[in-house]
């Protein structure tokens, strides 16, 4: 029948359009072998400096164990708002308060001592108002921003980014201005004793009800990951070599392929949107996974195949199908979610960006293609994961997972966990446990388990102020 003939040629055409994003298991096993040889390069002194993952020591040696107790502030910082929290801790029971602050176009654009005044000034309003102020209040900083870190409480700022651009700022401690504009604005005793990253602050919190968490990933707008890592692997390690023996290490592994080492799965797709993106050669693991990118690709496949007369008869030239960053991630998610050949999320989808006269056979191909990026990104993930339950290689392992992607995309966690159990070594058990709230929760857990850590440290004479503690705390973990 050549309607059937004809059928059958179209899907072979499309095929030959897509096939780049099905990948053999020998391929993400050669991903893994590559992905522990870069890690590899960025954990020693002599290759770090050229590494693309960069393997940053992160100074947080512990993991919670749930003796944790007393009150701690929490600051997350990382847009034009900025949380303040109060979270209680007694052992696994935990209390959290939080209030949000604006800050005002005025002061992301001024000085950096209008910033942290600013930041100072609110701060001291919510602990007057939570009666906080007789107390001595130790405060675990969010700080989502660029930064070397060079303590548990020391990192610079290496650049503003999200429509900051405070002056005198870029190259100083972070920690060091807040904490100068505490005592210069307020009356209370706080003390900054953690400065984390999301993906730190992700493993700490799911890792305070679940101890055999030690991997935090992050998949939302971009895509990082953490792990504990024993500090005989970390030549990079400058500090006192004391119990506990290990750090979390943040991996920056988005730049995993930035020196052309995956340039054999990347299709003709990835070339041009990392070509058209802001940061040419940059980041090019995290451009195949993250949601800043995923729907960009999926338009970039589906403008293709309409230019080769094999989805949607005809499209208006001002339809967003044609416009760069108009296909959003999210749209992904609700194509993703349809059940049924009525395809009504597609639908709209279609409807929004100003697609008309579509066909129930192209909504079919539209939600094709959204599939078989949406795999390849969480394979790619679990590829990530894979090789790092090996290097920790424990019989059973949670990994703590956060981000939009992760959260809203109905397949992600289902197929990573398929795709994960495939690449581990034989007789691992591995969960994967969504976290919440790690950029409040989790970096008060950091803070609680530095003072943790320093007040069970046997010390002859005195124990050393908050300040200095980050670069010497250490201690075994308890039981």
């Amino acid at each position: 029948m050549p309607g059937a003939h004809d059928q059958l040629s179209k899907y072979n055409k499309i095929e030959a359009f897509v096939k780049g994003f099905k990948l053999s298991t020998s391929s993400y096993k050669r991903v893994m072998h590559l992905l522990n040889q870069e890690m590899n390069q960025g954990l020693m002194r002599h290759s770090q400096p050229l590494a693309d993952i960069k393997m940053f020591p992160t100074f947080v040696r512990s993991l919670p164990d749930g003796s944790e107790k007393g009150d701690f502030l929490a600051l997350d910082l990382g847009g034009t708002n900025f949380r303040v929290l109060l979270v209680r801790l007694q052992g696994h029971d935990i209390d959290i308060q939080s209030k949000t602050y604006l800050i005002p176009q005025r002061i992301m654009l001024g000085t950096g001592t209008q910033l942290f005044d600013h930041i100072a000034d609110c701060i001291g309003k919510f602990v007057r108002d939570h009666n906080l102020s007789g107390q001595t209040l130790p405060l675990g900083f969010t700080f989502s921003f660029p930064c070397k870190q060079e303590g548990l409480a020391k990192a610079r700022l290496s650049k503003w980014t999200k429509g900051f651009r405070c002056e005198g700022v870029v190259g100083e401690d972070i920690c060091q201005l807040l904490q100068e504009a505490l005592k210069r604005r307020t009356n209370c005793s706080v003390e900054i004793v953690a400065i984390v990253n999301d993906a730190v602050g992700t493993l700490m919190s799911a890792a305070h009800v679940d101890r055999n968490c030690e991997i935090g990933l992050i998949l939302g707008t971009g895509c990082n990951a953490c792990y504990m890592e024993t500090l005989e692997n970390v030549q990079t390690w400058d500090e006192e070599k004391s119990h506990p023996d290990q750090v979390i290490i943040n991996t920056e592994w988005g730049a995993f392929g930035d020196n052309g080492c995956l340039d054999f799965l990347r299709t003709e797709y990835d070339r041009e949107l990392d070509t058209f993106s802001i940061n040419p050669g940059r980041q090019i693991m995290e451009k195949m996974i993250g949601g800043m990118y995923m729907g960009e690709i999926v338009r970039l496949v589906l403008e293709r195949l309409n230019m080769e007369g094999l989805l949607f008869r005809s499209v208006d030239n001002e339809c967003d199908l044609f416009e760069r960053g108009r296909f959003y991630t999210k749209y992904v998610s609700e194509i993703e979610s349809d059940t049924d050949d009525f395809y009504h999320n597609t639908k709209q989808v279609l409807d929004e960006i100003g697609v008309e006269n579509y066909t129930t056979e192209d909504c079919k191909i539209v939600k094709y293609v959204c599939t078989l990026i949406s795999a390849r990104a969480a394979f790619l993930a679990a590829a990530g994961l894979a090789t790092l339950i090996n290097r920790i290689n424990k019989t059973d392992i949670t990994i703590a997972v956060d981000g939009s992607l992760y959260r809203f995309h109905p397949r992600f966690h289902n197929l990573m966990c398929l795709k994960i159990q495939e690449l581990v070594k034989p007789g691992i058990k591995f969960k994967l446990a969504l976290s919440h709230d790690g950029s409040g929760k989790g970096a008060a857990l950091t803070a609680a388990v530095s003072l943790r850590l320093r007040n069970t440290k046997v010390i002859p004479d005195t124990l050393p102020a908050m300040s200095e503690l980050p670069v010497r705390i250490g201690i075994k973990q308890k039981a």
